[in-house]
């Protein structure tokens, strides 16, 4: 008889725990994209592409909770040097530079609403959200205050480019739990392997995130002189110097003919 007395406490317990009215549930999200491959080709002038998703298990109706979601897409890490111009005797010439590593080449986010009214900054800082928040490895020695100003100029190089963006008000409800976000794809976007991911929170913190991969490849004749120039730089370079030459030659013995 202890037993089943016993079972009984425990499922009173757990059925008492289930309808009690702070009782919490378990949150998460399910994500994908509209495609999982961009082909660069010689006529490429830019693509966009859709995220989508669903939250599972939000309590909707409770005016205590807020959700949002951010999505956040990064490229292939790249290196970049920011070089300071100087004007010495009337001409403009590059004084100082930093080279950085661990940059992200693209990076993209798109959220429900601006950042800073989604989470504090501390977790910002921590999940590296925002462009001011990006890891960058200077190369070479330099004070605190002169890695931020060079790195906040590669930002805003980047930002002009379109390769860094931020879209508040991105992530578009289509329902209580249903959302998408329009990324853009601009023409001089690296090829590689990006990541999209995408993060749920409630009241600020994260409670859930994915993150599913996306290739951005060229394709055809620009794939095989892309491959080349990386793999038989030398010979690429010679080939180059070489068409250079001829392009010229060419020229002139047009020119000189018309002049006679």
């Amino acid at each position: 008889m202890k037993r089943p007395l016993a079972a009984s406490l425990l499922f009173l317990c757990l059925l008492a725990c289930l309808l009690a009215p702070g009782a919490a549930r378990s949150e998460d999200l399910v994500a994908g994209l509209s495609t999982d491959l961009i082909e660069i080709t010689s006529d490429f002038t830019g693509a966009e592409f859709v995220v989508f998703g669903a939250i599972e298990g939000t309590d909707n109706e409770n005016p205590t909770v807020t959700h949002d979601v951010m999505v956040v897409i990064r490229g292939p890490d790249v290196d970049l040097t920011v070089r300071r111009k100087d004007r010495f005797l009337g001409i403009w010439i590059n004084r100082e530079q930093i080279p950085f590593s661990g940059m992200p080449g693209y990076y993209f986010t798109a959220s429900s609403r601006p950042l800073n009214q989604i989470a504090n900054p501390a977790t910002l800082a921590r999940f590296q959200f925002g462009s001011a928040n990006l890891p960058a490895q200077p190369l070479v020695s330099a004070t605190p205050q002169e890695i931020a100003a060079f790195k906040a100029a590669a930002v805003r190089s980047l930002e002009r480019e379109h390769l860094y963006g931020d879209a508040p008000g991105g992530v578009e409800f289509l329902s209580r739990t249903l959302f998408r976000a329009r990324i853009p794809v601009p023409a001089i976007t690296p090829p590689g392997q990006y990541r999209a991911e995408v993060y749920l929170f409630r009241n600020g913190d994260v409670v859930s995130a994915q993150s599913t991969p996306l290739f951005i490849d060229k394709t055809g004749i620009e794939r095989q002189i892309y491959n080349f120039a990386y793999e038989a730089s030398l010979s690429y370079g010679l080939i180059t110097v070489a068409m250079a030459f001829l392009a010229g030659w060419l020229g002139y013995l047009v020119f000189r003919q018309r002049l006679h």
